[in-house]
């Protein structure tokens, strides 16, 4: 997006996964609800600011979401040593106005015109109740499908790889679907 400040300003954020932090800037990076995931270097040919950051050999997945980017690092790297230094080279990188992303591609989650009800009420209750905390925690999930009873989903930045996410995905989100839409016997996260 086009839209940087004068004056570019971070903060991180913990969440859940200890292997992965969140650092938020005060202006949107991408438009509101579109999601960047790029689990490996290979997969960031797209964008200049992800295969910087794989640069830092301790990264092993980078995501971008609305105002913030979700780094997750290797088991060896301690946050209090490396996350200065990460966000020096965030904040050095937005203030140069580089590019994000070369041509970007869109990991959309917009639903069909043909979208069966039950699909389109699925979405409705994740939005609502379950994208937030999610958003807060520096990830996003996004509805994938719906048959004979399971709900499939997939979770990015740093909900993949986090080891509360399965607890959060059957305690939280399968009770809530379970609870509110009857049809809904399970829910399963597919790997992104």
């Amino acid at each position: 997006m086009n839209s940087i400040p004068k004056h570019v300003t971070l903060y991180t954020e913990a969440n859940p996964n200890p292997q992965s932090l969140k650092f938020v800037a005060n202006f949107l990076l991408v438009p509101e609800g579109i999601t960047f995931d790029f689990p490996t270097k290979e997969s960031a040919e797209e964008s200049p600011l992800a295969k910087a950051f794989f640069e830092f050999d301790f990264i092993k997945r980078v995501f971008v979401m609305n105002n913030f980017i979700t780094l997750t690092k290797s088991e060896e790297a301690d946050w209090h040593e490396v996350a200065p230094e990460l966000k020096a080279f965030l904040k050095e990188y937005l203030d140069a106005n580089k590019p994000l992303f070369a041509s970007a591609l869109l990991h959309e989650n917009a639903p069909s015109e043909n979208e069966p009800e039950i699909n389109l009420r699925i979405r409705k209750i994740l939005d609502e109740y379950v994208r937030p905390a999610v958003e807060q925690d520096g990830g996003a999930i996004n509805f994938r499908s719906f048959e004979e009873g399971k709900v499939t989903v997939s979770l990015q930045g740093s909900c993949s790889g986090c080891p509360s996410a399965s607890i959060t995905l059957k305690m939280g989100i399968e009770n809530l679907l379970k609870r509110m839409i009857p049809e809904v016997q399970t829910v399963v996260a597919e790997e992104v």
